[in-house]
Protein backbone atom coordinates (compact mmCIF):
# COMPACT_ATOMS: atom_id res chain seq x y z
CA UNK A 1 0.00 0.00 0.00
CA UNK A 2 1.17 3.92 -0.58
CA UNK A 3 0.57 7.26 0.24
CA UNK A 4 -0.62 8.08 -3.43
CA UNK A 5 -3.08 4.86 -3.14
CA UNK A 6 -4.55 6.14 0.07
CA UNK A 7 -4.64 9.82 -1.21
CA UNK A 8 -6.91 8.48 -4.12
CA UNK A 9 -9.23 6.24 -1.85
CA UNK A 10 -9.86 9.87 0.05
CA UNK A 11 -10.31 12.22 -2.39
CA UNK A 12 -12.83 9.38 -3.76
CA UNK A 13 -14.55 9.56 -0.54
CA UNK A 14 -14.47 13.24 -0.14
CA UNK A 15 -16.06 14.10 -3.52
CA UNK A 16 -19.10 11.64 -2.72
CA UNK A 17 -19.38 13.34 0.00
CA UNK A 18 -19.54 16.70 -1.40
CA UNK A 19 -21.85 15.85 -4.06
CA UNK A 20 -24.48 14.35 -1.64
CA UNK A 21 -26.39 17.36 -0.60
CA UNK A 22 -26.52 19.22 -3.91
CA UNK A 23 -27.78 16.22 -5.85
CA UNK A 24 -29.83 15.21 -2.87
CA UNK A 25 -31.12 18.95 -2.89
CA UNK A 26 -32.09 18.85 -6.41
CA UNK A 27 -33.74 15.12 -6.62
CA UNK A 28 -35.81 16.40 -3.49
CA UNK A 29 -37.31 18.56 -5.41
CA UNK A 30 -38.09 16.72 -8.22
CA UNK A 31 -40.00 14.47 -6.52
CA UNK A 32 -41.42 16.70 -4.46
CA UNK A 33 -42.67 18.85 -8.08
CA UNK A 34 -41.12 21.53 -7.43
CA UNK A 35 -39.45 23.95 -10.32
CA UNK A 36 -36.14 23.21 -10.69
CA UNK A 37 -33.82 24.95 -13.37
CA UNK A 38 -34.65 21.97 -15.93
CA UNK A 39 -38.65 22.94 -15.22
CA UNK A 40 -38.63 25.49 -18.41
CA UNK A 41 -37.36 22.85 -20.97
CA UNK A 42 -38.56 19.96 -19.63
CA UNK A 43 -41.60 20.53 -17.87
CA UNK A 44 -43.94 21.10 -21.38
CA UNK A 45 -41.93 17.55 -22.12
CA UNK A 46 -43.09 16.02 -19.15
CA UNK A 47 -46.56 16.96 -19.23
CA UNK A 48 -46.54 15.62 -22.93
CA UNK A 49 -45.82 12.48 -21.70
CA UNK A 50 -48.72 12.22 -19.61
CA UNK A 51 -50.90 13.72 -21.53
CA UNK A 52 -49.95 10.86 -24.22
CA UNK A 53 -49.77 8.16 -22.12
CA UNK A 54 -53.13 9.07 -19.74
CA UNK A 55 -51.81 9.73 -16.35
CA UNK A 56 -52.89 11.90 -14.16
CA UNK A 57 -49.82 13.28 -12.39
CA UNK A 58 -51.98 14.67 -9.12
CA UNK A 59 -53.35 11.50 -8.72
CA UNK A 60 -51.42 8.75 -6.20
CA UNK A 61 -51.96 5.21 -5.73
CA UNK A 62 -51.94 2.93 -3.24
CA UNK A 63 -48.80 1.21 -2.32
CA UNK A 64 -50.45 -2.39 -3.49
CA UNK A 65 -51.50 -0.24 -7.11
CA UNK A 66 -48.14 0.80 -7.15
CA UNK A 67 -46.82 -2.09 -7.29
CA UNK A 68 -48.75 -3.84 -9.29
CA UNK A 69 -47.87 -0.86 -11.85
CA UNK A 70 -44.06 -1.32 -11.77
CA UNK A 71 -44.58 -5.63 -12.57
CA UNK A 72 -46.45 -4.56 -15.35
CA UNK A 73 -44.09 -2.16 -16.68
CA UNK A 74 -41.47 -4.65 -16.40
CA UNK A 75 -43.35 -7.34 -18.53
CA UNK A 76 -42.90 -4.62 -21.36
CA UNK A 77 -39.83 -4.63 -20.92
CA UNK A 78 -39.23 -8.04 -20.14
CA UNK A 79 -41.39 -8.24 -23.65
CA UNK A 80 -39.15 -5.52 -25.52
CA UNK A 81 -35.70 -6.93 -24.69
CA UNK A 82 -36.61 -10.33 -25.56
CA UNK A 83 -38.46 -9.72 -29.18
CA UNK A 84 -35.29 -7.38 -30.60
CA UNK A 85 -32.76 -10.29 -29.43
CA UNK A 86 -34.88 -13.37 -31.29
CA UNK A 87 -35.46 -10.75 -34.32
CA UNK A 88 -32.07 -9.26 -34.50
CA UNK A 89 -31.04 -10.87 -37.54
CA UNK A 90 -33.99 -9.26 -39.74
CA UNK A 91 -33.58 -5.92 -37.67
CA UNK A 92 -31.66 -2.65 -39.03
CA UNK A 93 -28.35 -1.41 -37.45
CA UNK A 94 -26.48 -4.88 -37.25
CA UNK A 95 -22.88 -4.31 -39.57
CA UNK A 96 -21.46 -7.26 -37.80
CA UNK A 97 -24.35 -9.84 -38.98
CA UNK A 98 -25.29 -11.33 -35.66
CA UNK A 99 -28.10 -13.82 -35.62
CA UNK A 100 -30.99 -14.24 -33.70
CA UNK A 101 -29.97 -15.32 -30.22
CA UNK A 102 -30.51 -18.18 -28.83
CA UNK A 103 -34.03 -18.49 -26.75
CA UNK A 104 -32.51 -19.27 -23.15
CA UNK A 105 -30.09 -16.39 -23.26
CA UNK A 106 -32.70 -14.41 -24.34
CA UNK A 107 -34.39 -15.00 -21.59
CA UNK A 108 -31.81 -14.94 -19.29
CA UNK A 109 -30.96 -11.34 -20.61
CA UNK A 110 -34.42 -9.79 -20.79
CA UNK A 111 -34.52 -10.99 -16.92
CA UNK A 112 -31.15 -9.63 -16.49
CA UNK A 113 -31.65 -5.87 -17.71
CA UNK A 114 -35.25 -5.59 -16.18
CA UNK A 115 -33.98 -6.52 -12.80
CA UNK A 116 -31.05 -3.65 -12.75
CA UNK A 117 -28.61 -6.77 -12.63
CA UNK A 118 -27.26 -6.78 -16.52
CA UNK A 119 -25.70 -10.14 -15.82
CA UNK A 120 -24.21 -11.51 -19.23
CA UNK A 121 -23.70 -14.69 -20.30
CA UNK A 122 -22.10 -13.36 -23.53
CA UNK A 123 -19.55 -11.35 -25.24
CA UNK A 124 -21.59 -8.25 -26.20
CA UNK A 125 -19.20 -6.93 -29.53
CA UNK A 126 -19.93 -10.99 -30.97
CA UNK A 127 -23.50 -11.89 -29.99
CA UNK A 128 -25.84 -8.54 -29.78
CA UNK A 129 -26.01 -5.92 -32.39
CA UNK A 130 -26.23 -1.89 -32.47
CA UNK A 131 -30.21 -1.80 -32.26
CA UNK A 132 -30.35 -4.62 -29.87
CA UNK A 133 -27.54 -2.57 -27.55
CA UNK A 134 -29.55 0.95 -27.84
CA UNK A 135 -33.59 -0.57 -28.03
CA UNK A 136 -33.14 -3.35 -25.83
CA UNK A 137 -29.95 -2.57 -23.61
CA UNK A 138 -29.43 1.45 -22.66
CA UNK A 139 -33.29 1.36 -23.29
CA UNK A 140 -33.69 -1.10 -20.04
CA UNK A 141 -30.56 0.81 -18.66
CA UNK A 142 -32.36 3.78 -17.95
CA UNK A 143 -35.99 2.49 -16.78
CA UNK A 144 -34.39 -0.19 -14.54
CA UNK A 145 -32.56 2.21 -12.76
CA UNK A 146 -35.48 5.03 -12.89
CA UNK A 147 -37.84 2.04 -11.32
CA UNK A 148 -35.15 1.78 -8.37
CA UNK A 149 -35.24 5.47 -7.64
CA UNK A 150 -38.94 5.79 -7.57
CA UNK A 151 -39.22 2.58 -5.24
CA UNK A 152 -36.54 4.08 -2.89
CA UNK A 153 -39.08 7.69 -3.22
CA UNK A 154 -41.98 5.73 -2.63
CA UNK A 155 -40.62 4.18 0.75
CA UNK A 156 -39.40 7.36 1.91
CA UNK A 157 -42.63 8.67 1.68
CA UNK A 158 -44.23 5.68 4.18
CA UNK A 159 -41.81 7.12 6.59
CA UNK A 160 -42.28 11.20 5.75
CA UNK A 161 -46.34 10.76 5.72
CA UNK A 162 -48.76 9.91 7.83
CA UNK A 163 -52.37 8.90 8.12
CA UNK A 164 -53.01 8.55 4.34
CA UNK A 165 -52.83 5.62 2.14
CA UNK A 166 -51.16 6.61 -0.95
CA UNK A 167 -47.21 6.37 -1.72
CA UNK A 168 -47.13 8.79 -4.84
CA UNK A 169 -47.81 7.80 -8.76
CA UNK A 170 -45.45 5.04 -9.87
CA UNK A 171 -45.58 6.30 -13.62
CA UNK A 172 -45.00 10.23 -12.34
CA UNK A 173 -41.74 9.22 -10.34
CA UNK A 174 -40.26 6.85 -13.09
CA UNK A 175 -40.69 9.51 -15.91
CA UNK A 176 -39.53 12.28 -13.24
CA UNK A 177 -35.94 10.29 -12.60
CA UNK A 178 -35.85 9.54 -16.35
CA UNK A 179 -36.79 13.10 -17.68
CA UNK A 180 -34.51 15.22 -14.55
CA UNK A 181 -32.41 13.05 -13.07
CA UNK A 182 -30.65 10.10 -15.30
CA UNK A 183 -30.90 11.82 -18.74
CA UNK A 184 -29.77 14.97 -18.20
CA UNK A 185 -26.67 14.08 -16.46
CA UNK A 186 -26.32 11.12 -18.84
CA UNK A 187 -25.84 13.43 -22.10
CA UNK A 188 -23.25 15.19 -20.54
CA UNK A 189 -21.86 12.42 -19.12
CA UNK A 190 -21.52 10.32 -22.30
CA UNK A 191 -20.01 13.77 -23.90
CA UNK A 192 -17.15 13.71 -21.55
CA UNK A 193 -16.66 10.08 -22.06
CA UNK A 194 -16.54 10.63 -25.97
CA UNK A 195 -13.75 13.52 -25.22
CA UNK A 196 -11.45 10.48 -23.17
CA UNK A 197 -11.78 8.48 -26.61
CA UNK A 198 -14.59 6.62 -26.37
CA UNK A 199 -16.70 5.41 -29.23
CA UNK A 200 -19.64 6.84 -30.22
CA UNK A 201 -20.84 5.79 -33.45
CA UNK A 202 -23.42 3.55 -35.69
CA UNK A 203 -20.44 2.88 -38.14
CA UNK A 204 -19.53 -0.30 -39.53
CA UNK A 205 -16.87 -2.59 -37.60
CA UNK A 206 -13.03 -1.69 -38.41
CA UNK A 207 -10.75 -3.33 -40.67
CA UNK A 208 -7.26 -3.03 -39.31
CA UNK A 209 -4.13 -4.95 -40.34
CA UNK A 210 -1.28 -5.91 -37.61
CA UNK A 211 1.98 -5.69 -37.42
CA UNK A 212 2.33 -9.12 -38.61
CA UNK A 213 0.37 -8.35 -41.62
CA UNK A 214 -2.70 -10.60 -40.67
CA UNK A 215 -6.47 -9.17 -40.31
CA UNK A 216 -8.33 -7.79 -36.84
CA UNK A 217 -11.61 -7.04 -37.00
CA UNK A 218 -12.20 -4.28 -34.41
CA UNK A 219 -15.54 -3.71 -32.64
CA UNK A 220 -16.95 -0.26 -32.28
CA UNK A 221 -20.43 1.50 -31.82
CA UNK A 222 -22.89 3.26 -29.42
CA UNK A 223 -20.44 2.78 -26.55
CA UNK A 224 -20.57 5.93 -24.78
CA UNK A 225 -24.15 6.58 -24.64
CA UNK A 226 -24.47 3.36 -22.90
CA UNK A 227 -21.38 2.75 -20.59
CA UNK A 228 -22.71 6.93 -19.20
CA UNK A 229 -26.02 5.09 -17.93
CA UNK A 230 -24.41 1.60 -17.09
CA UNK A 231 -22.23 3.39 -14.59
CA UNK A 232 -24.62 6.07 -13.35
CA UNK A 233 -27.40 3.93 -12.87
CA UNK A 234 -25.31 1.30 -11.58
CA UNK A 235 -26.75 -1.63 -14.25
CA UNK A 236 -22.84 -2.34 -14.96
CA UNK A 237 -23.45 -4.72 -18.29
CA UNK A 238 -20.57 -3.90 -20.79
CA UNK A 239 -21.02 -2.87 -24.55
CA UNK A 240 -17.58 -5.32 -24.98
CA UNK A 241 -17.12 -8.57 -22.89
CA UNK A 242 -13.90 -6.89 -21.37
CA UNK A 243 -16.74 -4.48 -19.59
CA UNK A 244 -14.21 -1.86 -18.27
CA UNK A 245 -11.46 -3.01 -18.70
CA UNK A 246 -11.59 -2.35 -22.88
CA UNK A 247 -9.79 0.49 -23.77
CA UNK A 248 -12.95 1.49 -25.62
CA UNK A 249 -15.39 1.35 -22.19
CA UNK A 250 -12.49 2.81 -20.39
CA UNK A 251 -9.57 4.90 -21.98
CA UNK A 252 -8.35 6.65 -19.35
CA UNK A 253 -7.86 6.65 -15.65
CA UNK A 254 -9.76 10.23 -15.52
CA UNK A 255 -12.56 8.26 -16.91
CA UNK A 256 -12.15 5.61 -14.71
CA UNK A 257 -12.24 7.85 -11.75
CA UNK A 258 -15.33 9.47 -13.08
CA UNK A 259 -17.03 5.94 -13.97
CA UNK A 260 -16.57 5.34 -10.23
CA UNK A 261 -17.74 8.63 -9.06
CA UNK A 262 -21.00 7.80 -11.40
CA UNK A 263 -21.56 4.58 -9.88
CA UNK A 264 -22.15 5.97 -6.09
CA UNK A 265 -23.01 9.45 -6.66
CA UNK A 266 -26.94 8.66 -6.89
CA UNK A 267 -27.25 6.17 -4.13
CA UNK A 268 -25.33 8.69 -1.69
CA UNK A 269 -27.61 11.36 -2.90
CA UNK A 270 -30.81 9.41 -2.10
CA UNK A 271 -29.47 9.13 2.13
CA UNK A 272 -30.15 13.45 1.73
CA UNK A 273 -32.96 12.99 -0.07
CA UNK A 274 -34.09 11.17 2.69
CA UNK A 275 -33.41 13.12 5.18
CA UNK A 276 -35.04 16.06 3.44
CA UNK A 277 -38.29 14.67 2.85
CA UNK A 278 -38.69 12.96 6.66
CA UNK A 279 -37.42 16.53 7.88
CA UNK A 280 -33.97 15.83 9.29
CA UNK A 281 -30.75 16.03 7.09
CA UNK A 282 -28.96 14.40 9.96
CA UNK A 283 -30.93 11.15 9.51
CA UNK A 284 -29.49 11.38 6.20
CA UNK A 285 -26.40 11.61 7.30
CA UNK A 286 -26.77 8.31 9.79
CA UNK A 287 -27.59 6.54 6.86
CA UNK A 288 -24.61 7.24 4.80
CA UNK A 289 -22.31 6.74 7.93
CA UNK A 290 -23.49 3.44 8.09
CA UNK A 291 -22.49 3.13 4.56
CA UNK A 292 -19.51 4.29 4.56
CA UNK A 293 -18.32 2.70 7.94
CA UNK A 294 -19.00 -0.30 5.93
CA UNK A 295 -17.42 0.54 2.77
CA UNK A 296 -13.99 2.16 3.79
CA UNK A 297 -13.44 -1.22 5.68
CA UNK A 298 -14.12 -3.28 2.78
CA UNK A 299 -11.48 -1.22 0.42
CA UNK A 300 -8.84 -1.15 3.29
CA UNK A 301 -8.77 -5.08 3.37
CA UNK A 302 -9.43 -5.60 -0.45
CA UNK A 303 -6.47 -2.84 -1.03
CA UNK A 304 -4.20 -4.33 1.70
CA UNK A 305 -5.02 -8.26 0.45
CA UNK A 306 -3.89 -6.93 -3.53
CA UNK A 307 -1.13 -4.92 -2.35
CA UNK A 308 0.44 -7.80 -0.27
CA UNK A 309 0.46 -10.36 -2.47
CA UNK A 310 0.41 -14.05 -2.09
CA UNK A 311 3.06 -16.12 -0.98
CA UNK A 312 3.75 -17.83 -4.37
CA UNK A 313 4.06 -14.47 -5.88
CA UNK A 314 6.81 -13.75 -3.09
CA UNK A 315 8.42 -17.58 -3.60
CA UNK A 316 8.82 -16.58 -7.50
CA UNK A 317 10.67 -12.58 -5.88
CA UNK A 318 7.30 -10.73 -7.62
CA UNK A 319 6.83 -8.26 -5.55
CA UNK A 320 4.59 -5.27 -5.58
CA UNK A 321 1.53 -6.99 -4.89
CA UNK A 322 -1.08 -9.19 -7.29
CA UNK A 323 -1.06 -7.90 -10.72
CA UNK A 324 -2.77 -11.19 -12.35
CA UNK A 325 -6.15 -9.96 -13.99
CA UNK A 326 -5.62 -5.90 -13.62
CA UNK A 327 -5.11 -3.45 -16.10
CA UNK A 328 -1.39 -1.88 -16.21
CA UNK A 329 -2.96 1.40 -16.74
CA UNK A 330 -5.09 1.11 -13.24
CA UNK A 331 -3.03 -0.60 -11.14
CA UNK A 332 -3.80 -2.22 -7.78
CA UNK A 333 -5.56 0.48 -5.53
CA UNK A 334 -7.90 2.15 -8.54
CA UNK A 335 -8.31 -1.71 -9.46
CA UNK A 336 -9.18 -2.56 -5.68
CA UNK A 337 -11.37 0.33 -5.16
CA UNK A 338 -13.04 -0.24 -8.43
CA UNK A 339 -14.11 -3.68 -7.30
CA UNK A 340 -15.53 -2.55 -3.99
CA UNK A 341 -17.54 -0.04 -5.08
CA UNK A 342 -19.11 -2.13 -8.21
CA UNK A 343 -20.24 -4.79 -5.55
CA UNK A 344 -20.95 -2.29 -2.76
CA UNK A 345 -23.28 -0.60 -5.51
CA UNK A 346 -25.21 -3.23 -7.40
CA UNK A 347 -23.43 -2.25 -10.44
CA UNK A 348 -21.30 -5.33 -11.48
CA UNK A 349 -18.96 -3.28 -14.21
CA UNK A 350 -15.69 -4.76 -13.62
CA UNK A 351 -11.94 -2.86 -14.40
CA UNK A 352 -10.11 -6.42 -13.07
CA UNK A 353 -11.13 -9.96 -13.36
CA UNK A 354 -12.39 -10.63 -9.66
CA UNK A 355 -11.73 -14.45 -10.49
CA UNK A 356 -7.58 -13.35 -10.00
CA UNK A 357 -8.20 -11.25 -6.82
CA UNK A 358 -6.57 -12.76 -3.97
CA UNK A 359 -8.51 -15.18 -1.61
CA UNK A 360 -9.32 -12.00 0.97
CA UNK A 361 -9.36 -9.43 -1.78
CA UNK A 362 -11.80 -11.47 -3.76
CA UNK A 363 -14.06 -12.21 -0.48
CA UNK A 364 -14.69 -8.51 0.12
CA UNK A 365 -16.93 -7.96 -3.51
CA UNK A 366 -18.92 -11.54 -2.16
CA UNK A 367 -19.13 -10.24 1.10
CA UNK A 368 -20.65 -6.89 -0.06
CA UNK A 369 -23.36 -8.63 -2.42
CA UNK A 370 -24.34 -11.22 0.09
CA UNK A 371 -25.07 -8.24 2.47
CA UNK A 372 -27.91 -7.48 0.06
CA UNK A 373 -25.54 -4.40 -1.68
CA UNK A 374 -26.86 -1.91 0.62
CA UNK A 375 -23.73 0.18 1.23
CA UNK A 376 -24.80 2.85 -0.99
CA UNK A 377 -26.14 0.23 -3.21
CA UNK A 378 -27.83 0.21 -6.82
CA UNK A 379 -29.85 3.45 -7.20
CA UNK A 380 -33.03 3.49 -5.19
CA UNK A 381 -32.46 -0.36 -4.54
CA UNK A 382 -29.61 0.39 -2.25
CA UNK A 383 -31.31 3.11 0.66
CA UNK A 384 -34.81 0.79 0.52
CA UNK A 385 -32.18 -2.19 1.10
CA UNK A 386 -30.65 -0.45 3.86
CA UNK A 387 -34.20 0.87 5.58
CA UNK A 388 -34.93 -2.86 5.73
CA UNK A 389 -32.15 -3.37 8.01
CA UNK A 390 -32.95 -0.22 9.78
CA UNK A 391 -36.20 -1.37 10.53
CA UNK A 392 -34.71 -4.28 12.04
CA UNK A 393 -32.00 -2.54 13.68
CA UNK A 394 -34.94 -0.01 15.69
CA UNK A 395 -36.80 -3.35 16.73
CA UNK A 396 -33.68 -4.89 18.40
CA UNK A 397 -33.08 -1.27 20.53
CA UNK A 398 -36.76 -1.78 21.35
CA UNK A 399 -36.26 -5.44 22.46
CA UNK A 400 -33.29 -4.17 24.71
CA UNK A 401 -35.62 -1.56 26.82
CA UNK A 402 -38.91 -2.85 26.57
CA UNK A 403 -40.73 0.20 24.44
CA UNK A 404 -41.70 -0.29 21.17
CA UNK A 405 -39.70 0.82 18.46
CA UNK A 406 -39.98 4.37 16.59
CA UNK A 407 -38.23 5.63 13.78
CA UNK A 408 -38.11 9.59 12.22
CA UNK A 409 -41.85 9.51 14.31
CA UNK A 410 -43.09 6.32 12.86
CA UNK A 411 -43.95 2.94 15.24
CA UNK A 412 -41.85 -0.24 14.09
CA UNK A 413 -44.44 -2.63 14.76
CA UNK A 414 -44.83 -6.38 13.75
CA UNK A 415 -46.03 -6.15 10.32
CA UNK A 416 -42.83 -4.11 9.63
CA UNK A 417 -40.40 -6.12 10.87
CA UNK A 418 -41.97 -9.27 9.59
CA UNK A 419 -41.67 -7.64 5.91
CA UNK A 420 -38.13 -6.33 6.36
CA UNK A 421 -36.82 -9.92 7.75
CA UNK A 422 -38.85 -11.55 4.59
CA UNK A 423 -37.33 -9.34 1.91
CA UNK A 424 -33.59 -10.38 3.50
CA UNK A 425 -33.87 -13.78 4.08
CA UNK A 426 -35.25 -14.76 0.61
CA UNK A 427 -31.70 -13.90 -0.83
CA UNK A 428 -29.85 -16.29 1.32
CA UNK A 429 -32.41 -18.78 0.15
CA UNK A 430 -31.68 -18.41 -3.64
CA UNK A 431 -27.94 -18.01 -3.80
CA UNK A 432 -27.07 -20.61 -1.45
CA UNK A 433 -30.10 -23.34 -2.72
CA UNK A 434 -28.99 -22.77 -6.20
CA UNK A 435 -25.00 -22.89 -5.23
CA UNK A 436 -25.46 -26.47 -3.64
CA UNK A 437 -27.42 -27.48 -6.81
CA UNK A 438 -24.60 -25.84 -8.81
CA UNK A 439 -22.25 -28.07 -7.66
CA UNK A 440 -23.72 -31.26 -7.50
CA UNK A 441 -25.88 -31.76 -10.72
CA UNK A 442 -23.63 -33.07 -13.87
CA UNK A 443 -24.38 -30.63 -16.51
CA UNK A 444 -23.80 -27.65 -13.91
CA UNK A 445 -20.46 -29.28 -13.23
CA UNK A 446 -19.08 -29.71 -16.20
CA UNK A 447 -19.78 -25.87 -16.37
CA UNK A 448 -16.52 -25.38 -14.11
CA UNK A 449 -13.10 -24.58 -15.25
CA UNK A 450 -11.58 -25.05 -11.52
CA UNK A 451 -11.79 -27.71 -9.19
CA UNK A 452 -11.85 -27.22 -5.20
CA UNK A 453 -12.75 -24.13 -3.28
CA UNK A 454 -12.07 -21.85 -5.77
CA UNK A 455 -14.71 -23.50 -8.23
CA UNK A 456 -17.17 -23.75 -5.70
CA UNK A 457 -16.52 -19.83 -5.05
CA UNK A 458 -17.23 -19.14 -8.75
CA UNK A 459 -20.48 -21.05 -8.39
CA UNK A 460 -21.25 -19.11 -5.28
CA UNK A 461 -20.55 -16.16 -6.61
CA UNK A 462 -22.54 -16.43 -9.67
CA UNK A 463 -25.76 -16.69 -7.87
CA UNK A 464 -24.74 -14.43 -5.66
CA UNK A 465 -24.26 -11.72 -8.02
CA UNK A 466 -27.32 -12.73 -9.67
CA UNK A 467 -29.54 -12.96 -6.73
CA UNK A 468 -27.75 -9.64 -5.35
CA UNK A 469 -28.80 -7.78 -9.19
CA UNK A 470 -25.11 -7.04 -9.17
CA UNK A 471 -24.08 -9.10 -13.09
CA UNK A 472 -20.15 -9.30 -11.91
CA UNK A 473 -18.41 -12.70 -11.55
CA UNK A 474 -15.49 -14.61 -11.40
CA UNK A 475 -15.19 -15.28 -14.65
CA UNK A 476 -14.01 -19.27 -14.47
CA UNK A 477 -17.78 -20.30 -15.16
CA UNK A 478 -19.40 -20.92 -18.35
CA UNK A 479 -22.46 -19.70 -17.50
CA UNK A 480 -24.30 -19.50 -21.10
CA UNK A 481 -25.72 -23.51 -20.86
CA UNK A 482 -29.36 -24.34 -20.44
CA UNK A 483 -29.04 -24.53 -16.57
CA UNK A 484 -27.38 -21.48 -15.96
CA UNK A 485 -29.24 -19.57 -18.17
CA UNK A 486 -32.49 -20.54 -16.04
CA UNK A 487 -31.32 -21.00 -12.66
CA UNK A 488 -29.76 -17.27 -12.37
CA UNK A 489 -32.94 -15.76 -14.43
CA UNK A 490 -34.53 -17.31 -11.61
CA UNK A 491 -32.34 -15.62 -8.78
CA UNK A 492 -32.55 -12.17 -10.73
CA UNK A 493 -36.13 -12.17 -10.49
CA UNK A 494 -36.71 -13.11 -6.79
CA UNK A 495 -33.56 -11.45 -5.83
CA UNK A 496 -35.25 -8.05 -7.43
CA UNK A 497 -38.86 -8.46 -6.99
CA UNK A 498 -39.66 -10.74 -4.14
CA UNK A 499 -37.30 -8.16 -2.51
CA UNK A 500 -39.20 -4.89 -3.44
CA UNK A 501 -42.89 -6.22 -2.36
CA UNK A 502 -42.08 -6.55 0.91
CA UNK A 503 -40.35 -3.13 1.40
CA UNK A 504 -43.48 -1.47 -0.72
CA UNK A 505 -45.41 -3.30 2.26
CA UNK A 506 -43.56 -1.31 4.60
CA UNK A 507 -43.97 1.95 2.64
CA UNK A 508 -47.65 1.43 2.62
CA UNK A 509 -48.09 0.42 6.40
CA UNK A 510 -46.25 3.02 7.76
CA UNK A 511 -47.45 5.82 5.29
CA UNK A 512 -51.12 4.81 7.08
CA UNK A 513 -49.84 5.35 10.52
CA UNK A 514 -49.69 8.43 12.21
CA UNK A 515 -46.84 10.38 13.45
CA UNK A 516 -46.00 10.80 17.21
CA UNK A 517 -43.20 13.44 18.39
CA UNK A 518 -40.34 11.94 19.80
CA UNK A 519 -40.05 11.62 23.70
CA UNK A 520 -37.79 11.33 26.61
CA UNK A 521 -37.37 7.55 25.47
CA UNK A 522 -36.96 7.76 21.88
CA UNK A 523 -34.21 6.13 20.83
CA UNK A 524 -31.71 8.96 18.96
CA UNK A 525 -30.67 7.36 15.69
CA UNK A 526 -28.66 10.41 14.24
CA UNK A 527 -25.39 9.40 16.49
CA UNK A 528 -22.74 7.27 16.97
CA UNK A 529 -24.40 4.95 19.04
CA UNK A 530 -27.21 4.24 16.16
CA UNK A 531 -24.77 4.50 13.63
CA UNK A 532 -23.06 1.66 15.86
CA UNK A 533 -26.22 -0.69 16.11
CA UNK A 534 -27.22 -0.50 12.62
CA UNK A 535 -24.01 -1.68 11.70
CA UNK A 536 -23.76 -4.58 13.82
CA UNK A 537 -27.13 -5.60 13.27
CA UNK A 538 -26.34 -5.58 9.30
CA UNK A 539 -22.90 -8.00 10.24
CA UNK A 540 -24.63 -9.52 12.42
CA UNK A 541 -27.35 -10.84 10.05
CA UNK A 542 -24.98 -10.68 7.02
CA UNK A 543 -23.09 -13.91 9.57
CA UNK A 544 -26.26 -15.55 9.15
CA UNK A 545 -25.51 -16.05 5.57
CA UNK A 546 -21.67 -16.18 5.20
CA UNK A 547 -21.55 -19.06 7.88
CA UNK A 548 -23.27 -21.42 6.20
CA UNK A 549 -21.58 -20.66 2.62
CA UNK A 550 -18.67 -21.80 4.62
CA UNK A 551 -20.15 -24.30 5.96
CA UNK A 552 -21.83 -25.58 2.60
CA UNK A 553 -18.29 -26.50 1.21
CA UNK A 554 -17.36 -30.02 3.00
CA UNK A 555 -21.23 -30.55 2.66
CA UNK A 556 -21.84 -30.23 -1.08
CA UNK A 557 -18.13 -31.88 -1.63
CA UNK A 558 -19.33 -35.41 0.43
CA UNK A 559 -22.57 -35.15 -1.53
CA UNK A 560 -20.52 -34.93 -4.83
CA UNK A 561 -18.41 -37.95 -3.97
CA UNK A 562 -22.01 -39.43 -3.03
CA UNK A 563 -23.05 -39.06 -6.55
CA UNK A 564 -20.00 -39.69 -8.33
CA UNK A 565 -18.93 -36.30 -9.16
CA UNK A 566 -15.85 -35.00 -8.04
CA UNK A 567 -14.92 -31.26 -8.94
Amino acid sequence: MTLIGWIQIILYCAIIVALTKPLGWYMTRVFNGERTFLSPVLRPIEAGIYWISGVDEKREQHWLTYTVAMLLFHVGGFLIIYGVMRLQAVLPFNPAGQGAVAEDLSFNTAISFITNTNWQNYGGESTVSYLVQMVGLTHQNFLSAATGIALAVALIRGFSRASVRTVGNFWVDVTRSTLYVLLPICVLYALFLVSQGMPQTLGDYVEATTLEGAKQTIAVGPVASQVAIKMLGTNGGGFFNANAAHPFENPTALSNFVQMLSIFAIGAALTNVFGRMVGNQRQGWAILSVMGVLFVAGVGITYWAEASGTSTLHALSLTGGNMEGKEVRFGIVASSLFAVITTAASCGAVNAMHDSFTALGGMIPLINMQLGEIIIGGVGAGLYGMLLFVVLAIFVAGLMVGRTPEYVGKKIEAREVKMAMLAILVLPLMYLGWTAVGVVYPAAVASMANAGPHGFTEVLYAFTSATGNNGSAFAGLTGNTFFYNLTLASAMFVGRFFMIVPAMAIAGSLAAKKSIPPSAGTFPTTGGLFVGLVVGVILIIGGLTFFPALALGPIVEQLAMNAGQVF
